[in-house]
C-alpha cells in the first residue's frame, strides 16, 4: 500500500528554497570570514525566500489546496481472513 505524498514540488516551493540555500551557504562563508555586514546581508536573503515562494504560491505556482487530505482506505476484514489463513497452514 503505498501512500500519496506532496512534499511542495512546486516552482514556488522550489524558488524559495533555492534562495534561501543561497543565502544560507553565504552567510556561512561570510561567518567564516569574519564578515559581519555580508553576513547580515546574507540573513536577510534567507529569510526573502520564503516570502517569494509565498508570493508566487499566491500567484498560483504552489500546490493546489483541493480541501481534503488523500488518505489510502484501510479495510480491516481482509488482512483478519489472511492472518487466519495463514495460522492454519
Amino acid at each position: 500500500m503505498a501512500a500519496h505524498h506532496d512534499h511542495g514540488h512546486t516552482p514556488a516551493a522550489w524558488t524559495g528554497v533555492i534562495i534561501s540555500f543561497v543565502g544560507f551557504c553565504a552567510g556561512g562563508g561570510f561567518m567564516v570570514a569574519a564578515q559581519p555586514g555580508p553576513f547580515w546581508a546574507s540573513v536577510g536573503v534567507i529569510l526573502l525566500g520564503p516570502l517569494v515562494g509565498g508570493i508566487m504560491k499566491m500567484m498560483g505556482l504552489g500546490r493546489k489546496e483541493d480541501g481534503h487530505v488523500a488518505t489510502p482506505a484501510v479495510r480491516t476484514e481482509e488482512p483478519q481472513k489472511e492472518a487466519a489463513a495463514h495460522a492454519g497452514a
